[in-house]
């Protein structure tokens, strides 16, 4: 009697907030990840995205695999590829932001920060603060729809893209049952919408703004699914820097440190749940290729580049070892 085939593992993938860069990265590290544990991230059960990881998370939920993903990074189309008409160099309209309106962003989320101050973290009350974008993401809501086949939410994986209510603070995971009705191509231009740089998303009366304000992964939300393991993809986070000169790249390297702390937070309650949680971040010569603005599109061949590389090395790093974090 042949023995029974084993259950493939239940995983959830997280995908990170970190701009045009960060999805460069994502994608070579997606790519790592695939061949490192033989899987095709599509298969996950769960994926969350953010901002970027939210565009990324919506192609593969929509059916794109991993390999069309770097074909479109490199602006290949490989036999069996879709046209994709979205270029990563201008859609989202440049490396700078244009000039914002002299106007504060959220009044409403100023109030209820001084109101609950416990509630709203720091980075959310300076989203509040911070003048109202004009960037449009038009160009990432058409790649969505050009995708989305079916027009709805993908049935499988679950795939829910976070979101900041612009003026309570709340969390919102569209594409959970409790959420607020939205199109996937609404929710992941909610999702990307950076304060100050982008125009608010407004979906049924409600303004929403990227959900990095309030978490860089938001890995958490999985503490309750009882998978078997859990892989992360963020750029945001590192654990190995580089020593930029500059004052901004100083800067910037402190905040990762920050964005870092909190993604192992998160990812702690995961873990004291049972569940495995690997959470892979660029390392020193990946931040090198990033440089302080990962709005840089310039940059983007050469980060994807060094991510399908670094991004291997560290996997394997870490199945060598107990570590369950990898940079």
């Amino acid at each position: 009697m042949s023995k029974p085939t084993p259950a493939a593992p239940r995983r959830g993938l997280v995908l990170g907030a970190g701009g045009v860069l960060g999805a460069a990265w994502m994608i070579g590290a997606l790519s790592a990840l695939a061949d490192a544990y033989d899987w095709d991230p599509r298969d996950a059960e769960v994926i969350i995205g953010t901002s970027a990881g939210s565009v990324v998370g919506a192609m593969l939920a929509c059916g794109l695999g991993v390999e069309t993903l770097v074909n479109h990074q490199r602006g290949i189309v490989a036999p069996g590829d879709p046209q994709i008409g979205f270029d990563p160099d201008t859609a989202s309209g440049g490396s700078l932001p244009p000039m914002p309106r002299l106007r504060i962003g959220s009044a409403a989320l100023l109030r209820n920060s001084v109101l609950h101050p416990r509630r709203v973290p720091v980075l959310a009350t300076l989203a509040g603060l911070a003048p109202r974008g004009r960037g449009t993401l038009r160009a990432v809501g058409e790649l969505v729809d050009e995708v989305n086949t079916d027009g709805g939410w993908p049935a499988k994986p679950d795939a829910w893209m976070i979101a900041m209510d612009y003026a309570t603070g709340k969390r919102v995971a569209f594409g959970q049952s409790d959420a607020p009705h939205a199109r996937l191509s609404e929710a992941v231009m909610a999702s990307c919408s950076i304060p100050g740089w982008f125009a608010p998303v407004e979906i049924n009366g409600r303004r929403y703004v990227d959900g990095g304000t309030l978490s860089p992964t938001s890995i958490d939300l999985l503490a309750d699914r009882g998978l078997d393991e859990v892989f992360v993809l963020t750029p945001m986070a590192s654990f190995d820097y580089d020593e930029p000169t500059s004052v901004v790249g100083r800067m910037e390297r402190r905040f990762r440190r920050a964005m870092t702390k909190r993604v192992l937070h998160e990812a702690g309650k995961v873990r004291r749940r049972g569940t495995p949680v690997t959470v892979l971040g660029p390392g020193r010569e990946d931040l090198e290729a990033i440089g302080v603005n990962l709005m840089d599109h310039r940059r983007r061949g050469a980060v994807l580049d060094i991510s399908l590389r670094t991004s291997a090395a560290a996997l394997a790093d870490a199945a060598a070892t107990p570590l369950s974090e990898a940079g």
